[in-house]
């Protein structure tokens, strides 16, 4: 069955865009070869890099947002409500291999716990690979001592118009819905540090600080927010969910908050 519909485009600001046309031609034959019918997914923009980032534990978001606006941090993205569904084998095959695939719904805060018109909207779609050795960390320009303190994992991320369809897909294929968590994200930017994104997250299971970008750049920026690097986390939100299910002695399900949760 023909391929019907599929769109993609990069930015030239986009490092790496999945190896350049060559690779995209592949990737197209492939899901021909497949007979993968794709109606109307389309591709807006294609991000194919190394994440690097930590976590940091945030205890008083009241003294951490008035720290933020003492260093003049803008906000790039207003608060958002996030819902991510992480998809995997019966087995559990991706989780084994430290591989993560995972659809994003992204909608204002203001619609939580509201019905949406149009829930077939765009997603976000993320393939995440497993932790990079040393020697790809050595690509990073991390040194020795400084691998350890970061979460750096290779990262592909597209945009997807019509999310019921993507998870047909995905069931095709037999990946099937396995974890499912939700936040409220507020991304902010500091002058004069580039490419180093500070976000905001809100979780069921407790406030923290995302930081993302170059090594030396996360340093600088959490020291200005008053944490050290013995403050690092490499956590994932469900190895933190399943932690704090384990410290009340609950049985672990999904991460989601009440739908009475109160808007900030």
């Amino acid at each position: 069955m023909p391929l019907r519909s599929l769109e993609l485009s990069y930015s030239p600001g986009i490092s790496a865009p999945l190896g350049g046309r060559k690779v995209i031609t592949r990737r197209l034959r492939s899901c021909r070869a497949s007979n993968l019918d794709v109606y109307c997914l389309q591709m807006a923009k294609t991000q194919h890099h190394d994440e690097i980032e930590i976590k940091l534990r945030v205890q008083d978001v009241a003294a951490v947002r008035s720290r933020l606006k003492r260093l003049k941090a803008r906000k790039i993205s207003p608060r958002t409500y996030e819902s991510n569904t992480l998809y995997d084998t019966s087995r559990q095959n991706l989780r084994r291999r430290g591989q993560l695939i995972r659809i994003r719904v992204e909608r204002p805060a203001s619609s939580f716990g509201k019905r949406q018109r149009n829930e077939n909207g765009p997603v976000t779609l993320t393939y995440k690979g497993p932790s990079l050795t040393s020697a790809n960390a050595a690509k990073t320009a991390l040194h020795a001592k400084s691998r350890g303190h970061f979460k750096i994992n290779e990262e592909i991320e597209v945009s997807v118009a019509g999310g019921d369809n993507l998870e047909m897909i995905l069931g095709a294929l037999g990946l099937h819905p396995s974890f499912r968590y939700e936040k409220f994200r507020t991304t902010y930017a500091l002058p004069g540090i580039q490419d180093l994104k500070i976000e905001l997250d809100e979780t069921p299971v407790g406030i923290y600080l995302e930081l993302e970008g170059p090594p030396a750049r996360i340093d600088r920026a959490a020291r200005l927010l008053g944490y050290g690097r013995s403050d690092y986390m490499k956590e994932t939100y469900g190895s933190l969910y399943l932690e704090d299910c384990r410290s009340r002695n609950q049985k672990p399900g999904d991460m989601l908050f009440p739908t009475t949760k109160k808007l900030h």
